[in-house]
């Protein structure tokens, strides 16, 4: 059994507390928050953008802690899962490693590169395994998506695109402060430079043109140049303003005979889709239109994989690529020099 403690028990601790209830051999054996309202088990003031509200749950068993330092204490403890504030979120850890816990931080790592690399050394000191959660990949057609680029089914990736945007996040508290959240381009963004860098490496430089706000990126579109200038990658990102769309995401891969295809929006509180996963075949041929069967639908499915494969690494004592500190780590250098060719109106090379 590994015994995991929760700290954070916002909204995407709330989610990480769904999802542990559908897995086996783990136990969430330990919460902790400031609120005491929340150490009782109420969560009903708990809600976000997608998922089911907050309720009252039996935390009978569990132990509850105000104070970080005293759930890292906890010897009972396996694993410290953060869902805390990205601010805290580098010094939460090493703490945390330094006392023997194996950590899972929710992305992003933190607000800068220095900061995840000092959260990696802290790992390595310890001897203990640090996994950031990145779930997009655990996404039904993000992991399709994965799935073709690795396998080569498809031949060679020549272009590809991709697109994330939010209404004004007015359900998060300091959306637009550089040194607790970072704005659209460490909430929002890092999750398709996570997605690419785990697709197709590390970029040689980026380019960003767009609009910012409070000195942050509010919205733009970015341009990743690979070696050899394949395969073309762009995109564009941020938030759109006050929108019945309070969320869209989309992609279309190229490959050397097949396109894959989707866009995703919520609308009025409603998920749908403007394009549902589609390959297309290649101009000139006889097309061939096919919907993947792709399995889940319900966002807590991705979260709940991500989760697991969390566990199976820890057990293994190996961590899964996609959660891996050093691809999370790269997704910051990309979101960091993003923001710098915004500002400077050059590329910047990484």
């Amino acid at each position: 059994m590994i015994h995991v403690g929760i700290a954070g028990m916002g909204f995407m601790g709330w989610v990480h507390w769904l999802s542990y209830q559908r897995l086996r051999g783990v136990c969430v054996s330990a919460v902790c928050d400031r609120k005491p309202r929340r150490l009782t088990g109420d969560w009903r003031d708990v809600g976000g953008n997608f998922g089911p509200p907050g309720r009252k749950v039996d935390l009978a068993g569990a132990a509850t802690y105000r104070q970080f330092d005293d759930l890292v204490r906890d010897p009972n403890l396996d694993v410290i899962d953060m869902t805390l504030p990205t601010a805290l979120h580098a010094e939460a850890a090493i703490k945390a490693l330094a006392a023997g816990k194996h950590v899972i931080c929710e992305k992003p790592m933190a607000l800068s590169r220095d900061d995840c690399r000092r959260m990696i050394r802290a790992a390595k000191r310890a001897g203990r395994m640090l996994l950031v959660a990145h779930v997009l990949p655990f996404f039904p057609e993000y992991a399709w998506a994965h799935r073709a680029v690795r396998s080569g089914k498809y031949g060679k990736v020549r272009h590809a695109w991709f697109k994330r945007e939010i209404s004004e996040p007015t359900w998060m508290d300091n959306y637009w402060s550089a040194d607790a959240v970072g704005g659209p381009m460490f909430d929002l963004h890092v999750h398709d430079a996570h997605f690419v860098r785990l697709l197709f490496g590390k970029p040689t430089s980026v380019r960003a043109k767009g609009r910012c706000r409070n000195g942050l990126p509010e919205f733009w579109a970015w341009n990743f140049r690979f070696p050899d200038g394949e395969p073309a990658v762009h995109g564009h990102s941020g938030v759109v303003g006050p929108s019945d769309i309070t969320f869209n995401h989309g992609f279309q891969i190229s490959f050397e005979e097949h396109t894959l295809k989707f866009d995703f929006a919520v609308i009025d509180s409603q998920g749908r889709y403007f394009v549902e996963p589609v390959i297309l075949g290649e101009r000139g041929r006889t097309r061939r239109t096919r919907r993947p069967k792709l399995r889940g639908g319900d966002p807590l499915d991705a979260f709940t994989a991500e989760l697991r494969a969390a566990m199976r690494s820890i057990r293994a004592g190996r961590p899964c690529e996609i959660l891996s500190a050093e691809l999370a780590r790269d997704a910051i250098k990309i979101c960091q020099a993003e923001t710098a060719s915004l500002v400077r109106g050059k590329s910047v090379r990484l």
